[in-house]
């Protein structure tokens, strides 16, 4: 079925941005309210990490996704449906969309602290204390989120890699600090630039 498309519209571009952005803020400061840990990761933790080089080469994520403990999952879903969420577990995941006609596709994903996403991953998902401020919330640690990615490595994680070695924030010395299978990865990213 072909897609049905609207006129071109800038106004509409910044206002989808700036939606996720509060989605962003709501959640975090929902979570920071109830006193429950969490750390900002995927697409908009690596766009903070390079906006501290070249906010120009900074892309859009339209999902927010939240490293937490699946203990404080209860919590959690109090937290965020006091300001609007509405939870959902689909295909294994636990998530929240923006209200009753929110979309999975821009919700809030949760992610497990010390899990791994799939039982043949070479590392599990970072523990919260690899997290730091991050101005207006927490965000994951650089070297944990460099391994979130390379333990990930689909399209988009390798395209984040890029952007953070592009941006300087990484290079193939960090190799040493993950797995063989990790860090081969990584080397051929450095090895392949642009591809």
């Amino acid at each position: 079925m072909a897609a049905v498309l609207g006129p071109f519209s800038l106004d509409r571009m910044v206002r989808a941005v700036e939606l996720v952005r509060q989605r962003l803020l709501r959640s975090t400061a929902a979570l920071e309210g109830a006193g429950l840990p969490y750390a900002v990761a995927g697409g908009h933790a690596v766009a903070l990490w390079v906006s501290q080089v070249d906010p120009g080469a900074v892309r859009n994520t339209c999902d927010v996704d939240l490293l937490v403990r699946r203990s404080d999952l209860d919590g959690i879903k109090e937290a965020l449906s006091a300001v609007g969420f509405v939870y959902h577990h689909a295909a294994d995941l636990d998530l929240f969309v923006d209200g009753p006609e929110g979309r999975v596709r821009d919700g809030i994903h949760l992610i497990y602290a010390g899990e791994k996403v799939r039982p043949d991953e070479a590392l599990p998902n970072p523990e919260m204390t690899e997290s730091e401020a991050g101005g207006e919330f927490r965000v994951l640690g650089l070297r944990a989120l460099v391994g979130v990615k390379l333990t990930a490595y689909r399209d988009k994680d390798r395209t984040h890699l890029r952007d953070m070695l592009e941006v300087g924030l990484i290079d193939g010395s960090w190799g040493q600090y993950y797995p063989a299978e990790l860090a081969d990865r990584l080397r051929v990213l450095v090895e392949t630039p642009g591809r």
